[in-house]
């Protein structure tokens, strides 16, 4: 699916993905990665790659490979 050693995000990303998961000090790079190897399901919409598991759903730019957002899962 995901060329893992591609993901990346911005800075403002790390900092509203952080609090959008209520993460503390954790590399929200790595802690993505880890999720995306234990996804439950992986949808691509349009530009985007949706990458479901069990408490997140995470946003990932399809062409850039950037980590765009993270959600807490419904």
């Amino acid at each position: 699916m995901i060329n893992l050693n591609r993901i990346h995000t911005t800075e403002l990303g790390v900092v509203q993905i952080k609090k959008n998961l209520g993460l503390l000090d954790v590399d929200v790079v790595e802690w993505c990665k880890e999720k995306i190897k234990e996804a439950s399901g992986v949808v691509r919409q349009g530009k985007n790659w949706y990458v479901h598991t069990a408490n997140a759903v995470i946003t990932i730019n399809a062409y850039s490979f950037t980590i765009i957002t993270a959600h807490k899962a419904k």
